[in-house]
C-alpha cells in the first residue's frame, strides 16, 4: 500500500495497464485456442503500445538503435514464431521495470526537489502603515516586510525589529534553530518559528538566496561526467553492433550450416532482448544524481555530476584562512593592563571610545564589553591610527602604536609575538594598557584537516594575506603542513596553478574559500568550493560547490560522497557488462530462454538501480568536533565579570 501511495498518477495508470494485461493472460488459459491467439495479440498491443510507438517515432527522427527498437524487434519476432506469452511477458516485465526505475529516480530526486518547498508563495509588504500580501517578485530593495511565525522569509534582508528563532534546515541541513535579532542578516527560505520579524529587503527576489539555490539544483543534472559521456558514446556503437550480430546469428547457421531457421531466429531474438543497455543508460546518471542528492542533504550544493567526479579524484586541498578556517570575526583574546589599572577599566574606556566606529576591530571590543556604553562627544576618527573621543571631560585615545607615538604617550609597552591585532588605550595621554583582538579558529577546523588526512589527502595547504606570524600560528594549531602568507589575490592564483602543475594528471586540486574575496582562486582550481557563502553572489556564481553550513568538515564529507558515488558507478558498469556478456553467450548457444533474457535486461537494470540508491542511505556522520572547554574569548569574559 505504501508503494502505491508513493506512485504518481501516471505510474498508477501504468500499474493498472499491467494488471489488465495479467488478467487477460490468465483468461487466455480458460478459453478456446483459436480465441486465445486473438487475446494474446490484443494483450501484446496493450502492453507494447508505448514502446512500439516510441520506437517508430525514434526511427522517423533518425534514432534507430535504442532499447525501444531492440525490444520491439525481439518481441515482434517472438510473436512471429508463436512465442506469444513470452513476447507479452518481455513487455510486461520491461514496463514493470520502468515503473520501479521511475520510483527510484523520484526517490533520488526527493532530497533535492524538497528544496522547492523553500520557495515562498507570498510576502507581507508594509505599505503606508498597512500590510498587503504580494508576490515576492514584486518586492524592491528597501521595502519593509513582516514575517509571522510559521511563514517563510520571501527575500534576503536585514532584521529591522523583533527577535525570533529561524528554522534553517531546508537551506543548511542544520536542525538547531538560529536566533536572530535587530541588524541580523536573514536569507530567503528560512522559516520564522516563534515571533514576528520586521525585515528590510536587501536583495530583489531574482537575486535572493532561494532563487540562486533552485537554479543550482535545476542545472546540476545538465553537466555530465566523462563516465556518462563515455556510456552515451558506447551505446551508440554498441547497439548497431548488437543488431548486426543478431542478424548474423539468425542467418549464418541456417544458410551455411543447414541449421533450422526458426531455432536460430529465436536465439537471435533472445540475443536482442538480453543486449538492451538499460542498466548502463539508466543507473549511471541515477548514481550521480543520487550523489548530488546525498550531498544536498548534508548541506552541500554540487553544481553538476562532473564536479562530483572531480571531487572523487582530489589529491590536494587548498584552504583560504580568514572566514574559511577561522570565523572571520574578531574577538578580544587578551587584556594587558598597565600598573594599577584594572582590566575592566581598560575595556570600558576602549568600548566607550570605539562605540560609534564601524571598524570590525572596534565592533569586537564594543561587543565584548558586558556593561552599558556611555555617550561620548567630539569623536575623531584618525585614519590608519585609531580614534579619540571626549568622555566626562576626559580624552580617551584608542589605537595602534603609531597613535601612541604621535601623542607622545610615555610608558607604552609594545606587545611582542602576538598573532592578533593590538589596540593601545590611553586616558588624558596616560597609558592604561592594551587589548589584543584576534580572529578565532573554527571549532571543527582541526577535525576537518585530520579528516582529509584520514581519506588519504596529505597535500593540504593554507593561503592567506595575513602576516607570517599569524599564518604560521594558525597552520601549527591545525597541523597544516604547507602555508603561504602575505599573499595578494593574484599570488593565491599563482600558488594554485603551481600546485596544479605539480599534481598534473595524478588528480584534482580543490580550493576552499569564503566566497567573498576568493573569486579568482575559486575559478582557477579544478573544483572551487565556497565555504558558508549562501549570501554571497560571487560564490554562487563562480564556485563549483557551495557549502551551505559554515563548516570545514563538509569538505571531507563531500569527498567521501563523491568517492562512494564513483565506486557505485563502476560497480554498476562492471556488473552489467559481466552479466550481459554471460547471457549473450548462453543465449547465442541456445541455453537461455526468453525468460532468462527478461532477467538479463530488466533484472540487471533493477539490481543496478537498487545499488545506485544506496547513495540515498548515506547518513550524516557524527564527527567529533575539537571543542575547547575554554576558548580565549570565554576566558576573557570570565575575567571581566570577575573584576
Amino acid at each position: 500500500m505504501s508503494l502505491i501511495k508513493r506512485m504518481s498518477p501516471d505510474e498508477k495508470k501504468e500499474s493498472g495497464v499491467i494488471a489488465l494485461c495479467l488478467m487477460l493472460l490468465i483468461l487466455a488459459y480458460f478459453i478456446p485456442k483459436n480465441i486465445t491467439i486473438v487475446l494474446y495479440i490484443v494483450t501484446y498491443i496493450i502492453s507494447a503500445y508505448p514502446i512500439l510507438k516510441e520506437a517508430i517515432e525514434n526511427i522517423f527522427h533518425g534514432k534507430w538503435f535504442d532499447e525501444n527498437f531492440l525490444m520491439s524487434v525481439a518481441t515482434v519476432g517472438a510473436l512471429a514464431i508463436g512465442q506469444f506469452s513470452e513476447a507479452i511477458a518481455v513487455m510486461l516485465f520491461y514496463r514493470v521495470g520502468e515503473i520501479f526505475e521511475d520510483l527510484a529516480i523520484e526517490n533520488s530526486k526527493k532530497s533535492i526537489t524538497n528544496l522547492l518547498d523553500i520557495r515562498p508563495e507570498y510576502a507581507n509588504l508594509e505599505l503606508n502603515g498597512k500590510l498587503q500580501q504580494v508576490k515576492p517578485e514584486l518586492l524592491n530593495k528597501g521595502d519593509i516586510i513582516i514575517v509571522n511565525p510559521g511563514e517563510k522569509i520571501a527575500v534576503d534582508g536585514v532584521v529591522e525589529s523583533g527577535e525570533a528563532y529561524l528554522n534553517t534546515a531546508a537551506l543548511t541541513g542544520e536542525t538547531k534553530p538560529l536566533l536572530v535579532t535587530k541588524d541580523s542578516q536573514v536569507l530567503s527560505g528560512m522559516i520564522v518559528e516563534n515571533s514576528a520579524l520586521r525585515i528590510r529587503v536587501s536583495k530583489e527576489y531574482k537575486d535572493s538566496t532561494v532563487v540562486k539555490i533552485l537554479e543550482l539544483v535545476q542545472n546540476a543534472s545538465e553537466k555530465k561526467t566523462k563516465t556518462e559521456n563515455f556510456i552515451t558514446k558506447f551505446s551508440q556503437i554498441y547497439t548497431p553492433v548488437i543488431v548486426i550480430s543478431a542478424i548474423m546469428l539468425a542467418s549464418i547457421p541456417p544458410l551455411f550450416l543447414g541449421q533450422e531457421f526458426q531455432v536460430w531466429l529465436y536465439r537471435a531474438l533472445i540475443f536482442l532482448v538480453i543486449s538492451c543497455p538499460c542498466a548502463l543508460v539508466i543507473s549511471i546518471p541515477l548514481s550521480y544524481f543520487g550523489g548530488i542528492g546525498a550531498s544536498s542533504r548534508a548541506g552541500i550544493l554540487v553544481k553538476g555530476s562532473n564536479y562530483l567526479e572531480a571531487l572523487s579524484q582530489a589529491k590536494a586541498v587548498i584552504f583560504d584562512k580568514t572566514g574559511t578556517l577561522t570565523r572571520g570575526e574578531f574577538f578580544v583574546t587578551q587584556i594587558i593592563p598597565a600598573n594599577g589599572v584594572s582590566k575592566k577599566e581598560i575595556v570600558k574606556l576602549a568600548a566607550i571610545a570605539e562605540s560609534s566606529s564601524p571598524h570590525p576591530i572596534a565592533r569586537s571590543i564594543v561587543k565584548n564589553y558586558p556593561g552599558n556604553i556611555a555617550r561620548v562627544s567630539n569623536v575623531e576618527e584618525l585614519v590608519g591610527l585609531g580614534v579619540r573621543a571626549e568622555y566626562q571631560g576626559d580624552t580617551i585615545s584608542v589605537g595602534n602604536m603609531k597613535l601612541m607615538n604621535k601623542l607622545n604617550i610615555d610608558g607604552v609597552s609594545t606587545v611582542e609575538d602576538t598573532t592578533g591585532t593590538v589596540v593601545y588605550v590611553a586616558l588624558n595621554n596616560e597609558y592604561f594598557g592594551a587589548i589584543e583582538v584576534s580572529d578565532m579558529i573554527k571549532t571543527d577546523a582541526k577535525v576537518a584537516i585530520q579528516g582529509l588526512k584520514n581519506v588519504g589527502i596529505d597535500n593540504v595547504t593554507m593561503l592567506t594575506g595575513d602576516k607570517k606570524i599569524v599564518g604560521k600560528n594558525v597552520a601549527e594549531k591545525l597541523n597544516i603542513p604547507n602555508v603561504k602568507t602575505e599573499l595578494l589575490p593574484q599570488d593565491k592564483v599563482t600558488e594554485v596553478e603551481r600546485i596544479k602543475s605539480e599534481i598534473g594528471d595524478k588528480g584534482k586540486v580543490i580550493f576552499v574559500g569564503d566566497g567573498l574575496n576568493d573569486t579568482p582562486v575559486l575559478a582557477s582550481a579544478d573544483v572551487g568550493v565556497a565555504m558558508g557563502a549562501l549570501g554571497s553572489d560571487a560564490a554562487v556564481e563562480v564556485a563549483d560547490v557551495v557549502l551551505m553550513k559554515d563548516n570545514p568538515t563538509a569538505v571531507t564529507r563531500v569527498i567521501k560522497i563523491a568517492r562512494k558515488t564513483k565506486m557505485i558507478v563502476w560497480e554498476n558498469i562492471i556488473f552489467a557488462l559481466m552479466v550481459k556478456v554471460i547471457f549473450l553467450l548462453v543465449g547465442a548457444l541456445g541455453i537461455a530462454t526468453m525468460w532468462e533474457a527478461v532477467f538479463a535486461d530488466v533484472g540487471v537494470t533493477f539490481i543496478a538501480i537498487l545499488n545506485a540508491l544506496r547513495l540515498l542511505k548515506i547518513k550524516e556522520e557524527n564527527e567529533k568536533i575539537n571543542k575547547h572547554p575554554h576558548s580565549k574569548t570565554e576566558k576573557y569574559k570570565v575575567e571581566v565579570n570577575e573584576v
